[in-house]
């Protein structure tokens, strides 16, 4: 049976594994000592230093010396690279069907083969920790995104679940990871670390991109491995993040290639495209206009009618149909119908440009005389399409985060894709996307939220052309396959812990033969109470609705809808429901569900965040010293719905310009800042990019030492919302200095907090950013009341 040699889960396991760390050490010092034929059972990383191999004598001219040696990767190792798209959808693509264009992965597609039926967990951070171990995402601890206190769900990397880029770099590799990191816990994501569980302390030499789900793409926080660094060009100038990676990608290609030419690489390459929020070059909008105008029903009939075409489906699959949550299209009004073709507009061109950017990556390995020998696995989606979205979509809220009326909306149809919005599409456009399937993004019983084509190119092993490939696959199966390619073996114990086993298995059988004998599988799914079950083709699921406000699909009644039933030997896109004909087989397949949840640490189901961890809980007061950066919002002191004090005690120079940022924490669509303007000081907020509040000092600072500060109490003794109306003060020098109403305060969540600077958007458009401190900040401190 599929992964019947996995040790049993929970607090037992782990205890176990407690154990079994202590003897796998034993074992890594037994090895030093072993025969070859013994150290050959048991692989150990690292592995035991090998014995001196010059001469040793008294005197220096009968010595001989000799330098250990580095780790080299087996001979004729390919590089490795894998590119991991975000939120598209099966039929998104051109090369799969849809109207984006991706000449890149239709290269690959081309020169290589077309995985039709790979599959991924329906959800981001889960499917990156997939394929990043090898083993199911509760294993690694990140059953969904949002983090809780049991061992499948609290997004704690353990060192029993190595990953294949640090197998990769102890076998010689180099390694690198671009783009988006969703798998640290949040509460980690700090400039002061602790860093264990970032990208640089798993395997990856150097690390380029951002952590959490979703960034701006034309302002947003980056990393370089464990610091925080800024854009070089702002959006005004061209700068977008996903071709700032690109060229990262390139500049570290290079380097590589000068010093280690003959070393191979491991490149994960993760852009944002197309994740919330869409952001897009105009130019690169505007090749899309009115491609979508025929609404999300026709165009779900032209990307089926090409698929066919194509032959990336089989000609006997069924388009299934619209599920009753969505409205159709000619059901729309006109303006209705406006925005949304914009939206859609918008998300063709965020994926066309992020293919593009994915090929420059690909030309560099080219123009460096490495693409024969480099595999790509290109994954085009890490799930299905979001459809977690508003009928209409997202871009202009109001003070309540509430969709402005359609009329102001189309005023502003323009801006869509700039960063004057953290936009994003109208769910049925997700569910086009999804063409043929039913559902998508967060949603494990459908295929909408769990399949997603995968093309697969390695010019000099990989014969095929044009190719597909109908095996099933899994997020899972990629690091099996790299060990298998490459020669490596997966290693029993790390670091003198023994290892949880692969729970994939490889691909690579299938990369000679389309007709290549599938082994049998059984693979559990599930994301937030939403279950599904395969075995040699049968798939069981249950949909569990829950309420999320604004989103299409969270309609009463709440909980477990009835499981369904398909056979997906015979019926491709999930159309026809055949729980009812075989009752017996649906209950034995939610008995294997519940015994691979069981094994995979998946209990209990949807479980709640209390207790999360974070730096900033727990304390009252806080302090910080100018220049102390990039806090993650998330981290940084909650403020919004009580009572707080913001001091700062500064030094100001009377002969030049004292203006600029003293604190500032979230951006243009939700934050506030303390700042000096004009030589007074102000205090700005924002809520869902409404100015909600601006006070500004009655006089100008005085030069010299400075005491200034803000104090806000909320208009109700108990809030019991996220954030609140309230009135703020300002002092200087302990003397009121001027006073108003602040209607809400409420931070973007992916931002940060800023000392001495606004980093990212603009908290108000009365400055641009970073718009930095022109005096001197001695400290600044918090206190929650």
């Amino acid at each position: 049976m599929y992964r019947s040699a996995l040790p049993p889960s929970g607090p037992i396991a782990r205890a176990q594994s407690f154990a079994s760390s202590v003897l796998g050490l034993a074992l890594t010092l037994a090895l030093s000592f072993a025969s070859p034929a013994d150290a050959q059972a048991l692989e150990v990383l690292p592995r035991p230093a090998a014995p001196f191999a010059g001469k040793i004598a008294p005197r220096g001219d009968a010595a001989t010396p000799a330098f250990p040696q580095a780790a080299k990767a087996p001979a004729g190792a390919p590089n490795i690279v894998v590119v991991l798209l975000d939120d598209v959808g099966f039929s998104a693509s051109s090369t799969f069907g849809g109207l984006a264009k991706t000449p890149t992965l239709q290269r690959l597609a081309d020169q290589g083969i077309s995985y039709n039926q790979f599959h991924v967990t329906a959800l981001c951070a889960p499917t990156r920790a997939a394929l990043l171990t090898g083993r199911n995402a509760h294993q690694a601890g990140f059953g969904q995104v949002a983090t809780a206190g049991y061992p499948g769900y609290n997004s704690v990397w353990q060192k029993d679940t190595v990953g294949v880029a640090e197998v990769l770099r102890q076998n010689g590799y180099g390694t690198a990871a671009f783009g988006k990191w969703h798998n640290t816990p949040a509460w980690e994501v700090t400039p002061a670390g602790p860093f264990e569980r970032w990208p640089t302390s798993l395997g990856f030499e150097f690390f380029y991109g951002f952590h959490g789900g979703a960034e701006n793409q034309y302002e947003p926080r980056i990393w370089r491995n464990t610091l925080a660094v800024e854009p070089d060009r702002t959006a005004a100038q061209g700068y977008h993040l996903i071709a700032d990676m690109a060229e990262q990608a390139q500049g570290w290609l290079r380097t590589q290639d000068a010093v280690y030419p003959d070393k191979p690489f491991f490149l994960w390459f993760a852009p944002g495209g197309t994740h919330w929020p869409q952001h897009a070059p105009s130019d690169w909008i505007a090749k899309c206009k009115g491609q979508f105008d025929v609404g999300w029903d026709k165009l779900r009939e032209q990307n089926f009618a090409r698929q066919q075409k194509l032959g990336v489906i089989p000609k006997d699959a069924v388009l299934t149909a619209r599920p009753p949550e969505l409205p159709a299209w000619d059901s729309l009004s006109a303006d209705q119908q406006r925005l949304l073709a914009r939206e859609a507009e918008v998300a063709a061109a965020f994926l066309a440009f992020t293919d593009h950017q994915v090929g420059r990556v690909l030309d560099e390995i080219k123009a460096l005389g490495r693409a024969d020998n480099t595999l790509v696995f290109f994954i085009a989606g890490d799930n299905g399409a979001a459809i977690d979205n508003p009928l209409t979509g997202r871009d202009a809220q109001d003070a309540q985060g509430r969709p402005r009326t359609l009329e102001e909306r189309l005023k502003l149809i323009d801006q869509l894709g700039s960063n004057a919005f953290d936009n994003n599409y109208g769910a049925g456009w997700g569910w086009a996307d999804n063409t043929p399937f039913q559902y998508g993004k967060g949603q494990p019983a459908y295929l909408g939220g769990i399949r997603n084509p995968m093309v697969v190119s390695w010019p000099a092993r990989i014969q095929a052309k044009g190719e597909i490939r109908r095996q099933f696959g899994h997020a899972i199966d990629i690091a099996p396959t790299i060990y298998e390619v490459t020669g490596i073996k997966f290693p029993d114990v790390v670091e003198g812990i023994a290892q949880v086993p692969l729970a994939g298995q490889s691909l690579a059988y299938s990369f000679a033969r389309a007709d290549a004998a599938a082994p049998q599988r059984v693979q559990y799914f599930e994301i937030n109470g939403t279950r599904g079950i395969y075995q040699d083709g049968w798939f069981a699921g249950v949909r569990h609705v829950r309420k999320q406000p604004g989103a299409l699909w969270s309609q009463e009644p709440f909980g477990d809808r009835a499981w369904e039933l398909y056979n997906l030997n015979t019926d491709y896109s999930q159309a026809r429901n055949l729980a009812a004909e075989q009752p017996a087989l649906v209950k034995a397949l939610e008995a294997l569900f519940d015994q691979e949840a069981q094994r995979n640490e998946v209990y209990p189901l949807q479980p709640g965040g209390e207790g999360r961890p974070n730096p900033s809980a727990g304390r009252q007061s806080f302090s910080y010293r100018a220049g102390v950066q990039r806090i993650p919002s998330g981290n940084a002191p909650q403020v919004a719905q009580r009572a707080h004090r913001i001091s700062a005690e500064l030094q100001l120079d009377g002969k030049r310009s004292n203006d600029g940022v003293i604190i500032a924490n979230g951006g243009r669509w939700g934050g506030y800042s303390l700042y000096v303007q004009d030589g007074r000081l102000h205090y700005a907020a924002n809520a869902h990019g409404h100015a909600s509040g601006h006070l500004v000092s009655a006089a100008a600072l005085p030069a010299g030492k400075v005491s200034v500060a803000f104090e806000f109490t909320p208009d109700v003794a108990q809030p019991v919302a996220n954030a609140v109306a309230g009135q703020g003060r300002l002092f200087v020098n302990g003397q009121l200095a001027g006073a108003g109403a602040i209607s809400k305060i409420a931070v973007q969540t992916y931002e940060s907090q800023d000392i001495g600077a606004d980093l990212g958007s603009p908290v108000t458009s009365d400055y641009a950013t970073p718009f930095r401190f022109g005096g001197q900040i001695e400290r600044v401190q918090i206190e929650l009341r």
